[in-house]
């Protein structure tokens, strides 16, 4: 099977996005920046959690699920089958929601909005691998990959662009809006 992208309307692509800090508007590249810079956001990056994916079923009922990701500079990353539901909804419309947040006080917690593109291609991307890495653990990793690898199985390979996000530590950034704290 070739590659065969979808999504990312034209209205939606990078240097359109929005971050809302005050409901200030930001473009795509600004939002890379405070994605790759920002401690709080690297501090999630690198936390062994997964992020969870919001989008609409083809049935038109909202979903949630965990993905095993990566941010890749530029998107969120993912891979899943190409024939499971999420594939299938995110190629009739690609418009998200994703969370990566923690549970610990004060808890952490990353919002996005962003567009999927979805690469068809044959095979097991390593963006997979190294997607899993932080969930599945070193100790476990070299048994994890062997058996995913034994499979055999081609994926459909995600990258969502982000058009929005919010950060909040509550410290300093907060739920609401402006994301600031409030006078008592």
């Amino acid at each position: 099977m070739g590659k065969q992208e979808v999504g990312l309307a034209t209205e939606q692509r990078p240097g359109t996005a929005r971050h809302e800090a005050g409901r200030s508007c930001v473009t795509y590249e600004e939002i890379v920046e405070i994605m790759n810079n920002d401690p709080v956001v690297q501090k999630l990056l690198r936390a062994p959690i997964p992020a969870r994916i919001a989008y609409v079923a083809r049935d038109g009922s909202p979903r949630v699920v965990p993905v095993s990701y990566l941010w890749n500079g530029a998107g969120f990353v993912f891979a899943s089958p190409p024939d499971w539901p999420k594939i299938t909804a995110l190629s009739a419309n690609p418009r998200v929601a994703l969370t990566v947040d923690t549970t610990d006080f004060p808890p952490y917690i990353l919002l996005a909005r962003g567009v999927a593109t979805i690469a068809f291609d044959t095979g097991l991307p390593d963006e997979y691998i190294e997607a899993s890495r932080r969930i599945v653990g070193e100790d476990r990793m070299a048994e994890w990959e062997a058996g995913v690898r034994a499979e055999d199985r081609n994926m459909a390979l995600v990258t969502i662009t982000p058009t929005w996000i919010k950060v909040i530590d509550f410290e300093t950034r907060f739920p609401g809006p402006g994301g600031q704290p409030t006078e008592s």
